[in-house]
């Protein structure tokens, strides 16, 4: 059964948080927010199920 994991579950997130604000170093707005969109889409076929997908855009726009 497919469903988002809204509780913490990351192993290191502060280390993914370093790993990301990395990522952007550097880049101007236009380069972020590609970056964004290019990570969004890899993750998003990383995760492969639309249930689940369609469950963090609800989330991430609730919290909005």
């Amino acid at each position: 059964m497919d469903h988002l994991i809204t509780t913490p579950h990351l192993d290191a997130p502060d280390d993914f948080y370093e790993a990301l604000i990395d990522a952007h170093r550097g880049l101007d707005s236009a380069q972020s927010q590609a970056l964004n969109a290019r990570l969004v889409l890899l993750l998003a076929n990383h995760i492969g199920s639309l249930a689940v997908l369609r469950e963090a855009l609800h989330a991430a726009r609730d919290s909005a």
